[in-house]
């Protein structure tokens, strides 16, 4: 794993998000090497999530390419570059099933 990756899993399992899977992106993404998806409680949780990633990222000196989803969405996305990082609450990540979109492309599930 790269350090951008370890770093982005490390800082979503300290801060309690669930169920956080990886999606090795390389084979067949120009953009990115890699998804990370997690769980929130609600959507208060999610956004504090990605401000947690957003500030350990910038604090080690990536650049947030981009950040999408208001204070009131249930999927936020920040773009990191080699990492792309979706945060859903729970009903939201059943609906659109990333996991399952990417299927064929290796992951790794860690224990929160």
């Amino acid at each position: 794993m790269s350090e951008l990756l370890d770093l982005t899993v490390k800082t979503l399992s300290d801060k309690l998000a669930k169920d956080i899977v990886t999606v090795d992106m390389r084979a067949v993404s120009p953009y990115t090497d890699a998804f990370v998806i997690a769980t929130a409680a609600n959507v208060r949780q999610a956004n504090a999530l990605a401000d947690y990633v957003q500030d350990a990222a910038e604090k080690q000196g990536y650049e947030v390419k981009s950040r999408e989803g208001t204070s009131g969405s249930t999927w936020v996305l920040l773009d990191l570059g080699e990492v792309v990082v979706h945060i859903f609450t729970e009903e939201t990540r059943k609906q659109y099933r990333l996991e399952e979109l990417w299927a064929d492309q290796p992951q790794q599930r860690y224990e929160s």
